[in-house]
């Protein structure tokens, strides 16, 4: 496709890679292509536009065809541009993390609501995110919350390294800190809040997962086990000794399982009064739990 690409108009050049994505079936073509020949070129949206009839070389070309040539593998762009966007905020991704998706910013909204509704909204908080991956929950939490401090855990070091970088990236590094651990097994808190989008899809439904997730992202943050809730039983019970009194838990959960890390929480002596959030495609996705005083 580069030859065909080169001395073409970078306009002509993103119509042609949107059509070629287009009849690879993919959905997201139009935008794909965007920022494809942006990363190709060097160049952001604005200068796009400004540059749009100028012709691409040939080495602009190569370049632009090896990055469609990943695409139509369904490689995500977000692993193609090495970072996505979450809660507005730019995160550099590695092998070794999940690609940030919309559906997780339920569990920021549920988090800030949790806190506002405490006797001291305004207090400095001490946040833990459990299997923290590129640090998306803490750091979008730590951006709403200036006062706040937050500690990200995760079992993989290589998560850990990508999470820190995004922290100083975001000037957030100086009220981030990270833990090589399982779940919480380094840490003694207490913590006013606890949140966690933990592995949740049951080990038989991986292999009926699209194939940007199941090729492109680590398994160890996908397989929940037999029925998805392995995380949970885990992890709920161990964020229970951690949070402090009033404190509160928030989880991502799967399609169809509130209902169970509802029992799951309650068995731990949580109450659960606050309503799941629901995602943009209208999945509750995100569930809390509060530690009431003894």
């Amino acid at each position: 496709m580069s030859s065909s690409l080169a001395g073409q108009s970078i306009e002509a050049a993103r119509r042609h890679v949107a059509a070629v994505l287009k009849t690879a079936g993919i959905e997201s073509a139009d935008l794909d292509a965007r920022l494809l020949v942006g990363a190709a070129l060097g160049l952001d949206l604005t200068a796009l536009i400004a540059a749009a009839k100028r012709t691409l070389t040939v080495e602009e070309a190569d370049r632009l065809d090896g990055l469609v040539q990943r695409r139509l593998a369904r490689e995500p762009v977000a692993r193609i541009l090495g970072q996505k966007e979450f809660w507005s905020l730019p995160l550099k991704l590695s092998a070794e993390t999940l690609v940030p998706r919309p559906d997780t910013e339920a569990v920021v909204e549920l988090a800030l609501q949790m806190l506002a509704g405490t006797p001291h909204p305004d207090r400095e908080w001490r946040i833990l995110d459990i299997g923290t991956g590129s640090g998306a929950i803490l750091l979008a939490l730590l951006s709403e919350l200036p006062g706040a401090i937050g500690i990200g855990s995760d079992i993989s070091l290589a998560a850990l390294l990508t999470a820190r970088c995004n922290a100083v990236d975001l000037a957030l590094a100086s009220r981030a800190f990270f833990v090589k651990c399982n779940y919480t097994a380094a840490l003694t808190g207490p913590f006013d809040l606890v949140v966690s989008n933990p592995p949740y899809i049951p080990s038989q439904d991986i292999a009926g997962l699209d194939v940007e997730v199941r090729e492109h992202d680590p398994h160890l943050a996908l397989d929940g086990g037999p029925d998805g809730l392995d995380a949970y039983r885990a992890l709920i019970p161990e964020a229970v000794r951690l949070l402090a009194s009033g404190g509160a838990l928030v989880v991502e959960a799967g399609r169809d399982q509130i209902r169970d890390i509802t029992g799951l929480m309650r068995g731990a002596g949580l109450t659960t009064t606050a309503e799941p959030r629901a995602d943009l495609g209208g999945v509750l996705r995100a569930i809390a739990g509060r530690k009431l005083p003894p």
